[in-house]
């Protein structure tokens, strides 16, 4: 079994990868801007399509996981073409290059392509994104959908875990960096989220799978709270001052694109997995043990 992971470098990419080969795949990855000490790696612009069809020969893979996004839902909102060039171009050429090799294609996906509007959405629910990262990933999950592949698409929210030296930040790892440096971290109240431990995440991805699931689930993690309260319980959970952390309106920022409150509902994953969704305790604890080794 071949497997391609688009984006092995990045966070869902990397702890993918690792989980892989564990298991004894034949797993290859690409990178864009960070080579990692990894075999098997291969540098790839996926807007390049031609690039992409070519590596994608080369390889020939069974199954392709896509994480590749720009999954900065300002910049998205500021930079609409670069968003669109990587997050609907690149999913584009990628898609057509499963469609030539007969790959299943894993497409990481995200809350945002909901309004928030809802209490709660399933995923039988219609997306209506609210931000233009949202408009982007929701037309990528609409090239997934209507390519004629056996696919998996995978909606998660505010994945966190341990950051290695070449990630950008993530919620967990800028509230510790943060506040050891001595510094004030606002965080917003009224922004609501289902972290995702990334580990759990790619735990049930790949039981997934094992099991030849196709369609949509919903992985993310069993609470739904706001970013204050989250940075708060990381901060205890790291035995770090909450002090530094200082609640703060989204509204009072004046930031680019909105933000939105939704709540992803689980018992679709919850039926098809074994593997338990942790909450956000768990979560930290695990990723503070590791983090510790």
């Amino acid at each position: 079994m071949k497997i391609l992971v688009i984006g092995g470098s990045g966070v869902i990419g990397f702890e993918s990868l690792k989980k892989l080969k564990e298991l004894d795949n034949d797993v290859f990855y690409t990178y864009y801007q960070n080579k990692i000490p990894i075999s098997n790696g291969f540098l790839l612009d996926i807007r390049d399509k031609n690039a992409v069809m070519d590596l994608f020969q080369k390889i020939v893979p069974d199954i392709v996981i896509h994480t590749t996004a720009i999954t900065n839902v300002d910049l998205c909102e500021t930079d609409q073409k670069l968003a669109t060039d990587v997050n609907i171009t690149g999913t584009s050429n990628i898609v057509n290059a499963c469609k030539k090799n007969k790959s299943q294609l894993v497409y990481i996906s995200t809350s945002f392509v909901f309004d928030g509007t809802k209490t709660g959405y399933s995923e039988e629910d219609i997306t209506n994104p609210a931000t233009f990262y949202g408009y982007t990933k929701d037309k990528g999950e609409k090239l997934v959908k209507n390519s004629g592949l056996s696919f998996l698409i995978l909606r998660t929210d505010l994945p966190y875990g341990i950051k290695e030296k070449w990630h950008h930040t993530n919620s967990v790892s800028r509230v510790i960096d943060t506040i050891k440096s001595g510094g004030i971290l606002n965080e917003i109240t009224d922004w609501y989220n289902k972290p995702t431990y990334v580990p759990n995440f790619v735990d049930i991805m790949i039981d997934l799978l094992i099991k030849k699931e196709t369609g949509i689930f919903h992985i993310v993690g069993s609470d739904f709270l706001n970013r204050y309260n989250f940075s708060m319980t990381a901060a205890n959970i790291f035995q770090l001052s909450q002090d530094k952390i200082q609640p703060i309106n989204s509204k009072k920022l004046k930031l680019p694109a909105k933000r939105v409150n939704v709540n992803l509902e689980i018992k679709k994953i919850q039926e098809k997995t074994n593997i338990r969704i942790l909450g956000i305790k768990e979560g930290l604890v695990n990723m503070r043990n590791l983090k510790q080794e």
